[in-house]
């Protein structure tokens, strides 16, 4: 699993996950969660949150099908 903020799932999608149809978006409420969330930058400088345990199923409150368009780029998520 890799965590994004929304504004970064297509970039990391792209990087990560080129040439996949099958991956699944968790849409993620940090406040159900009862570990902590750390931003820590990638070997870039961006930040990235990492959760430090389990991610129990009443933190998802939304799962979104995630492919990419027909030109093989990943949209911006369907959440802000």
């Amino acid at each position: 699993m890799h965590c994004s903020y929304a504004h970064q799932v297509a970039a990391t999608a792209g990087r990560y996950y080129a040439g996949r149809v099958d991956l699944v978006l968790l849409e993620i409420d940090p406040a159900r969660l009862d570990v902590p969330v750390l931003d820590e930058p990638s070997a870039t400088g961006e930040l990235f949150p990492h959760v430090y345990g389990t991610i129990p199923r009443r933190a998802v409150v939304a799962e979104h099908a995630y492919g990419p368009a027909p030109d093989g780029t990943f949209p911006d998520p369907p959440f802000r």
